[in-house]
């Protein structure tokens, strides 16, 4: 569907991309990885037409729509939420103009028989069918479910977007995006202003709705779940496994280890071969030889290992300094702004060592109650601070705290104690900031940086009770897991406030979940609060909400235990029938796929006639009804067999 051909970029005589090849299928659901600067946004930006190669070409037919999410943009504050939605089904729009277009020629038209009028009609057909296809489903419903899914509430959709900060705006954006259900969908670090509910109902569309998925994530749970392809950028050259994160991870390191072992027999030859030339070099019966050698080390190519960070830092706390036994006690805590109640009747003891998650939708009150344990914001209630505690609090807005005139390697020196500061270099290369990066003034800085250096800086003071308000959104996964590493092995006390699954999970011993007015608590680890909840989906927790509103529901039909015999060979028989269906529309997909396959590895050899497009298009236009009929098979499938 989209091929990129021969890529390469260049900034400062630099390579950032050397002669890349790959194509993007129709189905494919990529995780695009490699460390900080490797090229990843880039990559995006230039498979979105939005940046242009130094070399080489992205091929896609013309009829392929491109849905592209950065990971920062400007948005509009002159609509309500719903007005800026709406906007997602402009092509709507624009394809009735066509068609009104399109009968205005016709009624004007008399040459009936020709060639002409002939393709009015047949393109009038083509716009009609798509026109139907696209009303099929009631564009108002869609956007409501896609906007409750992504945590809006029905009361949000006629307030003016300028009311919402800008992480709730990127969800518009990103709502915007995906109900103009384009062919690929380019998503730049989507997660990092939704919450674990959001977050796993976007999985949830990605996985059952979206067409070609290119995604850059550091949320590994996230990008486990939706993809089942990683392409690697290491070096300016792309490595291509057809499976998820995780395994990826694995087949990397046997990738490396090769790697490793081809560079140390090169490099042993080539001393070898150096060793002989200078030996040798003044041997005038030895000059032939000599020079053969230097032809031959001269032909060598050298061989590159992968960019691999070997470094073993374990970054540690200072030693907590011994707080009380109850380091935090709420007792009938609330919180109101004005008629609304984010929270009351909060009620929950902390103990000293424990490490627990706040978790919830985005405005249910984690941060509040965060602030209210500061002291920062009025509350009701009672909230104890216990003894001797000593709070280290990482909020959004720490990074402004920073001195803006000092360097970063200062910055870190200045509250570095002991051990540590033997180490600030190693802790700054970890966190990103190794080489000249340290020595950079904090007012250069981008905001992500400030906020990863506020970090660190933090990590080094000696406190006994941490509170981290969303610590992972900027900080790239093997930073992330010498964070968690740190937390794990800090033996103070720490309330995490995050939608990051995979950081929480065997960090945190006790959730505290945030909704409905309400703060609940959960024994047990991150992945135990989910499976206890079974949120699946929003969906499936909206229809638990409204099953709490209807009392009177007809009771769930009979179990398969409960029916007659011949009920029961009834309902086998149906059961068969619908699974027969599934493996119908299995093969048919697989059938499709092969054909398209072989089309688009025309198009890898560069291969581009409009013939072949036309056949893509169309196959993929079949693709999409038996993809359909899957589903609807399934549905019903799962249904019977349940």
């Amino acid at each position: 569907m989209i091929s990129i051909n021969n890529l390469s970029v260049e900034f400062s005589a630099k390579a950032l991309f050397d002669d890349i090849n790959y194509v993007i299928n129709p189905r494919d659901k990529i995780a695009l990885v490699g460390k900080n600067g490797a090229g990843k946004s880039t990559m995006l930006k230039i498979i979105a037409g939005l940046q242009s190669p130094t070399s080489g070409t992205v091929s896609k037919p013309e009829d392929v729509t491109i849905g592209y999410l950065p990971q920062q943009m400007e948005v509009c504050d002159t609509l309500t939420v719903a007005e800026e939605t709406r906007k997602a089904f402009s092509h709507v729009r624009r394809m009735q103009e066509k068609v009104d277009d399109i009968n205005r020629q016709l009624a004007e038209r008399e040459d009936y028989e020709s060639p002409q009028y002939q393709a009015l009609i047949d393109r009038l057909t083509l716009l009609n069918d798509q026109l139907a296809m696209e009303q099929a489903e009631n564009c108002e419903a869609e956007m409501e479910k896609t906007l409750m899914g992504l945590g809006f509430l029905r009361s949000d959709f006629n307030r003016l977007t300028s009311e919402f900060s800008g992480g709730w705006r990127m969800r518009i954006e990103l709502a915007k995006i995906l109900l103009a259900h384009p062919d690929v969908l380019l998503l730049d670090e989507p997660t990092n202003h939704l919450d674990i509910e959001s977050i796993q109902w976007l999985e949830t569309f990605l996985q059952v709705k979206a067409k070609a998925v290119v995604l850059v994530s550091h949320d590994r749970a996230f990008i486990d779940n939706v993809t089942n392809r990683t392409i690697e950028i290491s070096l300016g050259k792309i490595y291509d496994y057809a499976v998820n994160y995780s395994h990826f991870v694995e087949l990397r390191q046997e990738r490396i280890e090769q790697q490793m072992r081809a560079y140390q027999n090169q490099q042993k030859q080539i001393k070898d071969t150096e060793d002989f030339i200078e030996r040798f070099r003044y041997k005038a019966t030895k000059a032939v030889q000599v020079q053969s050698r230097m032809k031959q080390l001269a032909k060598i190519d050298r061989i590159e290992v992968d960019e691999v960070d070997n470094s073993h830092l374990s970054l540690k706390f200072p030693p907590a300094p011994r707080s009380g036994d109850y380091p935090v006690i709420a007792e009938n805590v609330g919180k109101a702004y004005g008629d609304h109640q984010v929270f009351d009747h909060a009620e929950f003891v902390i103990k000293r060592g424990e490490k627990v998650a706040f978790v919830g939708k985005n405005g249910e009150g984690k941060s509040t109650l965060v602030k209210c344990i500061m002291g920062e914001i009025p509350y009701t209630g009672n909230l104890k601070i216990g003894h001797n505690v000593k709070i280290g609090y990482f909020a959004q807005n720490q990074a402004q705290l920073l001195d803006q005139d000092i360097t970063v390697f200062d910055t870190i020196d200045r509250v570095a104690v002991g051990d540590i500061r033997t180490k600030i270099r190693d802790i700054l290369g970890a966190f990103m900031f190794g080489g000249e990066a340290s020595d950079k003034k904090v007012k250069v800085l981008s905001g992500g940086e400030k906020t990863r250096l506020a970090m660190i800086r933090l990590l080094l003071e000696p406190v006994n009770l941490l509170i981290l308000d969303e610590p992972t959104n900027h900080l790239d996964m093997r930073t992330k897991d010498i964070l968690k590493q740190a937390i794990k092995d800090f033996n103070g006390t720490a309330i995490i406030v995050s939608h990051d699954r995979q950081f929480l999970d065997g960090l945190v011993d006790k959730v505290y979940e945030f909704g409905g007015g309400q703060v609940k608590e959960c024994l047990g680890g991150i992945y135990e609060f989910l499976e206890k909840k079974k949120i699946a989906s929003l969906q499936e927790l909206e229809r638990k909400e409204a099953s709490k509103v209807k009392p009177d529901a007809p009771v769930a039909e009979a179990s398969p235990s409960k029916l007659s015999y011949a009920e029961k060979k009834e309902r086998e028989k149906q059961i068969r029938q619908a699974k027969k269906r599934v493996d119908e529309a299995e093969s048919n997909i697989e059938r499709i796929e092969a054909e398209k396959a072989e089309i688009e590895a025309k198009f890898a050899q560069g291969l581009t006639d409009d013939d072949l497009f036309r056949q893509h298009a169309d196959l993929q236009r079949q693709l999409d009804d038996a993809m359909a009929a899957w589903e609807s098979a399934s549905l019903e499938y799962e249904a019977m067999a349940e």
